[in-house]
């Protein structure tokens, strides 16, 4: 059911296809409209919004905790929609967890990419802390993309993207992280925007004069 107000304009999958999941009647669609390639400002998210997924995350891990004792499951929220990354032991496991976190609280949707396998270790996952910060490198050197509008999670050699961004953007972000030494695969998590929607934003946050 596709709610006619509320439209998440979502691209997703570099590689490999994200399993989405909504609360409610929201509905997540691949695609989106094109406003051209200009940057915007630092943060693309309300500062209620950024909030929001602090408090997200933290209720998802303690749910996650419950639901999924002998896995390794990082919930990772922006814009009030849940990345889900890490192993569990099985399917039961992964839709089980995948159910506790759209009980969350403002949680809007849930992109549930988590492995049915043995958890990562102490090392696979410092190599991953490593690479996320050398694509946030990446992106703070590019001139053609605002860094800090994208939220960066690696998970086992692969670089989830998340954020909201053109198409210009975030095309221009995976083929960033894709050179980076050590990158296995990118996978873009991000919510697209229309023209209307980055006016809107260009308005709100140009300096008054």
């Amino acid at each position: 059911m596709i709610h006619p107000k509320r439209r998440l304009r979502l691209i997703a999958a570099t590689l490999a296809a994200a399993t989405f999941t909504l609360a409610g009647c929201e509905a997540i669609i691949l695609g989106g409209a094109v406003f051209g390639g200009g940057l915007v400002a630092t943060d693309r998210r309300t500062t209620g919004a950024q909030l929001e997924d602090q408090g997200i995350e933290l209720k998802a891990a303690a749910r996650i905790r419950d639901a999924a004792t002998l896995g390794n499951v990082n919930a990772t929220s922006y814009n009030r929609l849940v990345l889900l990354t890490g192993e569990v032991p099985a399917e039961a496991e992964k839709a089980k967890v995948e159910q506790a976190v759209l009980a969350v609280e403002n949680v809007r949707g849930v992109v549930n990419e988590l492995t049915v396998a043995g958890n990562s270790s102490l090392g696979s996952r410092s190599s991953d802390t490593l690479l996320s910060g050398k694509v946030k490198a990446t992106f703070v050197d590019d001139k053609l993309i605002q860094a800090n509008a994208f939220k960066v999670v690696a998970e086992r050699g692969t670089i989830f993207l998340m954020g909201r961004v053109t198409e210009a953007e975030a095309n221009r972000a995976a083929e960033l992280a894709a050179r980076v030494p050590g990158v296995q695969k990118v996978v873009r998590v991000v919510e697209l925007w229309t023209d209307a929607e980055a006016a809107a934003h260009l308005r709100q946050t140009a300096p008054r004069q």
